[in-house]
Parts: C-alpha cells; sequence; structure tokens
C-alpha cells in the first residue's frame, strides 16, 4: 500500500497551498474541497499509470500561530 502525505498551509493571501513529502507535488486552492481536487490532479500528473497512484493520501494540516508576550 503506497501513501502520499502532504503538507497543507493556510496561504497569506487567502486558500490554501499543499506540498508532497518527498515528492515534487504541489497544489493550491481556494477551499479545501478545491484544494483536494488539485492534489488529484497533481497526483495525476505526476504518475503516468492510475495502477501506481498511491492508495492513501494525508493532509497533514500546519497552522502557525504567532502570540505576543
Amino acid at each position: 500500500m503506497k501513501e502520499i502525505t502532504f503538507l497543507v498551509h493556510e496561504a497569506e493571501e487567502g486558500g490554501y497551498h499543499a506540498e508532497a513529502l518527498g515528492l515534487g507535488i504541489f497544489a493550491e486552492g481556494d477551499t479545501i474541497d478545491a484544494l483536494k481536487e488539485n492534489i488529484r490532479s497533481g497526483i495525476d500528473c505526476y504518475y503516468d499509470d492510475k495502477k501506481d497512484w498511491p492508495s492513501l493520501v494525508h493532509l497533514h494540516y500546519i497552522k502557525d500561530e504567532i502570540m505576543a508576550l
């Protein structure tokens, strides 16, 4: 079973961007649903054959927060 993990960040200008760990797959989207669709498209472009697709995709959401003291 092949799996891919994407790190998902909120973009400063709005929306989201994601990058696959260890692979050259990047995606952006204005909403989470749009991001997921663009991740599917990125995976489709990355792999020549659908039989090589991962069986699972993990979305790891990263939220940076700054707190003034």
